[in-house]
């Protein structure tokens, strides 16, 4: 169930803009993908971190900017050095930024930064990741697709008889 504080910043934000703010896409120690004989039996690490949230103020738009860092790396377990272990590394940080249309508490900043700006980030990560490893002749990583449920009529009686309908 969304929170009272969640349901307060959804409703007073509107999303702006989704973009890239870093990329680093390595093939490090020698690695070629391409040529490798054993690139299956290397493991896949994913990263996913909300860095940072600020309200600022740019021409005459307020605006909340989420900052999240995503990645993946391929590693060889057998390396005993961590530093040799990784072969790859493809690391992003995006931004999404909303339109503040009411003022905030920082609960509410907080947790829609926490729990919802990475679900509009996430597509522009599927597609970047997954671009970037047919650049690299890496084979393809389809990151699952995230959908969640509408949730502001929980508890409605239109939702108990089934009548609701999802976005």
């Amino acid at each position: 169930m969304t929170s009272e504080a969640l349901q307060k910043a959804i409703d007073s934000l509107q999303i702006h803009d989704v973009y890239v703010r870093d990329l680093v896409a390595h093939c490090l120690n020698d690695f070629d993908p391409k040529y490798d004989a054993d690139f299956d039996a290397l493991v896949i690490q994913t990263k996913h971190y909300v860095k940072q949230s600020m309200i600022v103020d740019v021409d005459e738009n307020r605006l909340l900017r989420v900052f999240v860092d995503l990645g993946a790396r391929w590693i060889d377990e057998t390396e005993k050095d961590e530093s040799d272990s990784v072969k790859i590394l493809i690391e992003s940080e995006f931004v999404a930024e909303y339109h503040v249309n009411e003022e905030l508490e920082e609960e509410s900043i907080k947790e829609f930064s926490l729990k919802n700006a990475s679900y509009h980030i996430w597509p522009y990560w599927r597609e970047l990741l997954n671009n970037q490893c047919m650049r690299m002749h890496v084979p393809c990583i389809v990151l699952p697709t995230v959908q969640f449920a509408d949730n502001r009529l929980a508890g409605s009686s239109q939702l108990k008889k089934g009548a609701a309908k999802g976005n």
